[in-house]
C-alpha cells in the first residue's frame, strides 16, 4: 500500500486525508500544535484508520519514507523538511492540486487576486447555483476543495460555508457537480502544478504575504501561473497594477471596468452604462445590457468590480440574463467582508474582518458613511499604509486599536497628525468603547477593519469577526454599561464602557 503524509490538520488537511484514505493510501496526518480540538480530531481519524501526529514535525529519515505528501494551504512551501522532500524526489503537492486530480473532469472557475476574491467567489456561485448548476463554492470559501472531490464517492462529510452566503446544502454524497467554483489563494497556487481552470478570475493585486513570497514579483508570478493555465481569463481592468500590464501582458483577457466602455482595455469586456452591465463578447458584437447594477445590495465601487467579474464569469459560462439577475437581486453578501451585523441607536455596526491588509480596509473605510468609529490592529503585514492612514483622516471620528499592531499604529497616527485614538486591546474592549465613541461624535457607523491579520489573537479572520458579531449583538441586545478603567496604555488611560450582565 504506498504512503501518504498530509501537514495540517486544519479543514483541508484532514479532506485530504480522507480522500486518499479512500483512494487506498496509507495515510500519516501531522501537525506541529496541540490542543484539546486536534486530540478529539486524533480520535476521530485514528477510528477510520488515519494516523495523526501532533506537536511534532515531519522528519524524512530511515527507509520507510512517503511516496507523497500533501500541504495544507497554511503551511509555508519552503520549509527545510518540503524542500528536502523534492530533493529526494517524493511528490509534493498542496491540498488544492490532490482535488484538482480528481476533479478535473468537471470545468472550474478559479478566482483569485489579493482583495475581492471571496465576494467574487460567492456572487459567482450564487448565480451558478440560481442557473440550476450544482457548483459549490470551495477552497478559501465554504468547503475544502477535497471535500468537494469526496462528495463524487461514497464516505462524504459535509462541512458548511457558513456566514451570509451559504452553499452548504449542494455537497451531499455521490452528488452530481456541473463545475467547481474555487477561490484560490497564492499559498495553493504554489502547491499546484497541474490546476488548469476553465475560467480563470483575477480581482487585484496589491503588495500582500511578502514575509512569505518575499518579493512582489514572485507573489504576482504565482498568481498569473493560475491565469495562464485557465482557457478562459477574466480581469478586473479597473486595478491598478494589471492595468497597467494590460494586453502586452494578457492579449486575450475579458476585460471590465465600472467606468464605461471607453476605459475598456481591449476590445472585448463587460462595463458599467447608464446603470447597467453589458457585455460585448468580442470586438465586432453589438453591446449589450445584461442586469442592472442597483440589483446589487452592496455599496461600494469594489463590490461592482466584483459584480461586473461575477457577470463575466456567468456569460462565459453560459448562464442566461434571469439567472443572473435572480442571483444578484438576492444575493445576501459575504461575512466578514462589509457584513452589517445590526443597528443600535441609529448606529450601524459593520464587520469587516476580512480586510486583513491596508488597501482592502481602505476600501472598508471608502465604503461606509462617515463619521465612523474604526476598529484596528491585529498582526500587522508588510504593506503601504499611506493611502489607508489618508482614509482614516478624511472619514473617522476616532479610531480604537486592538492587538499587537497597535502601539506601531499609533505611532503611524501620530506621524501623520491624526491624535484621536484608543490603544484598547482587545475586542472585549473596543465594542463598548465604539458605541460609546459613536454616541459622542453623532458617528452613523461602527466599522471593524483590521488592515491587519488575525493571528496574534484569534485562530483565523472568521473567528476575529464572529467574536466582533457576538459582542456587538450582545451590546445591542441590552447589557448594561459599567464603568471602569483601563489599565495605563498609550493615549488610552481614560475610562471606557464594558459590558456587564
Amino acid at each position: 500500500m504506498p504512503r501518504a503524509t498530509v501537514i495540517g490538520l486544519g479543514k483541508s488537511g484532514v479532506a485530504a486525508a480522507r480522500l486518499l484514505k479512500r483512494e487506498g493510501w496509507e495515510v500519516e496526518l501531522s501537525d506541529g500544535n496541540t490542543s484539546k480540538t486536534l486530540l478529539e480530531q486524533q480520535q476521530q481519524l485514528a477510528a477510520e484508520q488515519i494516523t495523526v501526529k501532533l506537536g511534532q514535525s515531519l522528519e524524512l529519515n530511515g527507509a520507510n519514507l512517503p511516496q507523497l505528501i500533501v500541504v495544507s494551504p497554511g503551511v509555508p512551501w519552503d520549509i527545510p523538511v518540503l524542500v528536502e522532500a523534492r530533493q529526494l524526489g517524493i511528490e509534493t503537492i498542496g491540498e488544492m492540486e490532490l482535488a484538482w486530480r480528481n476533479l478535473q473532469s468537471l470545468p472550474w472557475v478559479g478566482i483569485t487576486g489579493t482583495n475581492g476574491k471571496t465576494t467574487t467567489t460567492a456572487l459567482i456561485a450564487a448565480i451558478f447555483q440560481a442557473a440550476e448548476l450544482n457548483a459549490p463554492a470551495c477552497g478559501n470559501i465554504g468547503y475544502a476543495a477535497c471535500d468537494v472531490a469526496l462528495s463524487q464517492g461514497a464516505g462524504s462529510r459535509k462541512q458548511g460555508a457558513g456566514g451570509a452566503f451559504d452553499n452548504s446544502s449542494l455537497l451531499t454524497p455521490n452528488s452530481s457537480l456541473d463545475w467547481v467554483i474555487a477561490e484560490i489563494s497564492s499559498y495553493q497556487i504554489e502547491s499546484s502544478s497541474s490546476l488548469a481552470p476553465r475560467i480563470g478570475v483575477w480581482t487585484t493585486f496589491t503588495p500582500d504575504h511578502l514575509s512569505r513570497h518575499q518579493t512582489l514579483e514572485n507573489y504576482y508570478n504565482i498568481k498569473a501561473k493560475l491565469l495562464r493555465q485557465s482557457e478562459l481569463q477574466v480581469f478586473n481592468g479597473d486595478d491598478a497594477y494589471l492595468s497597467q500590464l494590460g494586453l502586452s501582458a494578457w492579449p486575450d483577457a475579458y476585460w471590465t471596468s465600472v467606468r464605461g466602455k471607453d476605459f475598456l482595455i481591449s476590445e472585448k469586456g463587460f462595463y458599467i452604462e447608464d446603470g447597467w452591465v453589458v457585455e460585448k463578447l468580442t470586438a465586432t458584437s453589438v453591446p449589450e445590457p445584461i442586469v442592472k447594477v442597483s440589483s446589487l445590495r452592496m455599496v461600494g465601487e469594489h463590490n461592482q468590480q466584483n459584480l461586473l467579474m461575477a457577470v463575466a464569469t456567468a456569460r462565459l459560462a453560459g448562464i442566461n440574463h434571469d439567472a443572473i439577475a435572480l442571483a444578484i437581486r438576492e444575493f445576501p453578501g459575504v461575512a466578514h467582508r462589509l457584513e452589517h451585523i445590526c443597528t443600535w441607536e441609529g448606529i450601524d455596526f459593520i464587520n469587516d474582518s476580512k480586510a486583513t491588509n491596508y488597501d482592502a480596509a481602505e476600501v472598508g473605510l471608502a465604503s461606509v458613511n462617515s463619521p465612523a468609529i474604526l476598529i484596528a490592529g491585529g498582526e500587522a503585514k508588510a504593506g503601504d499604509d499611506t493611502g489607508w492612514l489618508a482614509k482614516i483622516q478624511t472619514k473617522t471620528a476616532a479610531v480604537l486599536l486592538i492587538g499587537s499592531a497597535a502601539p506601531a499604529f499609533a505611532k503611524r497616527l501620530q506621524e501623520v497628525g491624526y491624535h484621536n485614538y484608543h490603544i484598547v486591546e482587545t475586542m472585549e474592549r473596543a465594542v463598548p468603547k465604539s458605541a460609546e465613541l459613536a454616541k459622542q461624535y453623532q458617528a452613523p457607523v461602527v466599522l471593524l477593519s483590521p488592515a491587519c491579520a488575525s493571528f496574534d489573537q484569534y485562530p483565523n479572520f472568521e473567528v476575529r469577526g464572529d467574536r466582533f458579531r457576538h459582542l456587538c449583538l450582545a451590546w445591542a441586545g441590552g447589557w448594561k454599561p459599567a464603568r471602569v478603567e483601563l489599565p495605563e496604555l498609550e493615549n488610552s488611560s481614560q475610562q471606557s464602557i464594558v459590558q456587564s450582565r
